[in-house]
């Protein structure tokens, strides 16, 4: 399998991680899809970044698709139940992780992209307000307990961890880890996990 993806995005990392959770081999491919040259398009007509190229040379997109499917590829490390309510939670949990990184990077985008003068502050605020919003509800679902959805790693994890570190590399300016101690041990206790130490987000 190839992963087509970038060291910085979030997403790409959830599925990094859910791989080396596996222990699935798959070669990374680095792509920049704000680069006028980028190809990403002929793999992914959405043009965003995780794309998962599988043997047949078909594509699977988004990463919510992609960690589903490569749970399902090995017992190892089961990430998500097969049914029930247990499935639901865990799910649930990564969207509320995406939500808050759908958010986030809506923010930088506009800070980044947009031309100064074109920029809305009051639509940052609304997104920020989003971020602050989804990172209290992690931490009152969390509560004192080891993971997210009970005592052994789950994808509701992955989800967590990854949308925190994002938050951690382009917000550092959001201080959740002084207003929410319960998700800082989380995130620490993640970070000394292997496939956590290998996938830190870079520019």
């Amino acid at each position: 399998m190839k992963l087509i993806g970038s060291l910085a995005s979030p997403y790409v990392r959830k599925v990094r991680v859910v791989m080396a959770e596996k222990k699935l081999d798959y070669e990374l491919i680095l792509e920049d899809v704000w680069s006028p040259d980028t190809t990403i398009a002929q793999s992914n007509p959405l043009g965003k970044v995780p794309c998962l190229i599988m043997e047949d040379g078909g594509a699977m997109f988004d990463s919510r698709v992609i960690v589903e499917y490569l749970d399902t590829m090995s017992p190892v490390g089961k990430l998500i139940p097969t049914q029930g309510r247990g499935r639901a939670s865990i799910k649930c949990w990564e969207a509320l992780a995406d939500g808050v990184l759908d958010a986030g990077i809506t923010v930088r985008l506009e800070r980044t992209q947009r031309p100064a003068k074109l920029q809305s502050a009051q639509w940052v605020e609304r997104q920020l307000g989003k971020v602050q919003n989804g990172i209290k509800a992690m931490s009152t679902g969390l509560g004192d307990a080891p993971y997210c959805t009970g005592a052994q790693l789950t994808l509701a994890d992955v989800a967590v961890g990854c949308a925190l570190g994002w938050l951690e590399f382009r917000f550092p300016e959001i201080t959740w880890r002084e207003d929410y101690s319960n998700l800082a041990r989380l995130f620490d206790k993640l970070s000394e996990r292997k496939s956590f130490k290998d996938t830190v987000p870079v520019a």
